[in-house]
């Protein structure tokens, strides 16, 4: 297995207690693959992504699990076997790309460094590759738009830009997350399609962070559903999106607009709020937001927490029958 997360379990200290943000979360990833990963905001993407990087800080963060990639552990490997492998083997497209690039440096400098520093190659070994990299990626006049800073760069350029920095150095497995937010959606289509392209050459293996469930059907092969830190269901594309079996996801899918939906039909938003992650609901920690509570019988759904079942293929974390789900489902 490429990359092998199991258990990951990520707590934050605040004054106000302690913060419960990723809990004994596991997936894999295969080489070639993409991963999308799914959920509301505050459901331990992000934290996720930062975690298999080795990015939390240890003064404010508690991290145990096990995170295997290439058959090595990253959790608790030295701060200098992670500086190598950030921006080499692992890479990652932040979320805003203006906040993500420094404007006191020329885009093409921002990238060359990033090769240089990993290959140890001279200035103009890494300024020609960075704008070998600017032309993969599709940004016009390679070698005029290198020498121009961020701001003079679009929306949609600066996410390639950030996409040609990410890959610069032939990464093995590449983190993106939310990388077409607050871009149009033709600009979004052609992000999507760089990132397809670029992984069919090179074979990188993807994880797709996003809360658009379009994005990920478009983009991903399998699909990891998150809510409150952990996994409630999990499977190929074809399978979460159309055979979902959570009531979450279920809530996640009735409140999109799809072309096969009627036009007079209103969405079906999920009712109710995330649960604070100080406080997380015990049992199912969705049984607050979910319509079909009584169901499995008084008291299951807030007794124990259900586990992801079964371990592999399709599976979900919920006390429902196949036959209940087969009834309720929309």
């Amino acid at each position: 297995m490429f990359l092998h997360v199991n258990d990951l379990t990520v707590d934050f200290a605040t004054e106000d207690g302690v913060v419960h943000a990723v809990d004994e979360l596991s997936f894999e990833v295969e080489r070639g693959s993409t991963l999308g990963v799914v959920g509301e905001s505050g459901s331990g993407k992000s934290v996720t992504s930062l975690a298999v990087l080795g990015l939390h800080d240890p003064r404010t963060s508690t991290i145990s699990g096990s995170v295997l990639f290439e058959g090595k552990e990253l959790l608790g490997a030295p701060r200098t076997a992670m500086e190598r492998l950030r921006g080499d083997r692992i890479a990652m497209i932040f979320q805003d790309p203006l906040t993500s690039l420094s404007p006191y440096h020329t885009v093409g400098a921002q990238i060359a460094e990033v090769y240089r520093r990993h290959r140890g190659t001279s200035r103009s070994a890494a300024w020609e590759r960075a704008i070998q990299m600017l032309d993969r990626v599709g940004i016009p006049q390679p070698k005029a738009r290198a020498e121009d800073y961020p701001h003079q760069f679009s929306g949609g350029m600066r996410q390639r830009a950030t996409i040609a920095m990410a890959l610069v150095c032939d990464p093995g497995l590449l983190i993106a997350d939310e990388p077409t937010t607050a871009l149009d959606v033709t600009v979004q289509a052609q992000i999507l399609d760089l990132l397809r392209e670029l992984q069919e050459q090179s074979g990188t293996a993807i994880i797709l962070i996003t809360h658009d469930l379009g994005v990920v059907a478009t983009a991903a092969h399998d699909v990891l559903v998150m809510y409150a830190g952990r996994a409630v269901e999990r499977g190929t594309v074809r399978e979460v999106l159309h055979e979902p079996r959570h009531p979450y996801t279920w809530g996640l899918l009735g409140s999109m607009p799809t072309l096969r939906r009627p036009v007079t039909e209103e969405l079906r938003p999920v009712r109710g709020a995330p649960p604070s992650l100080l406080n997380v609901p015990k049992g199912c920690p969705f049984h607050p937001r979910c319509d079909f509570v009584e169901l499995p019988g008084p008291r299951v759904c807030t007794g124990e927490r259900p586990e992801l079942s079964p371990p592999r293929g399709h599976g979900d974390a919920c006390y429902l029958t196949m036959k209940q789900k087969r009834e309720v489902a929309p």
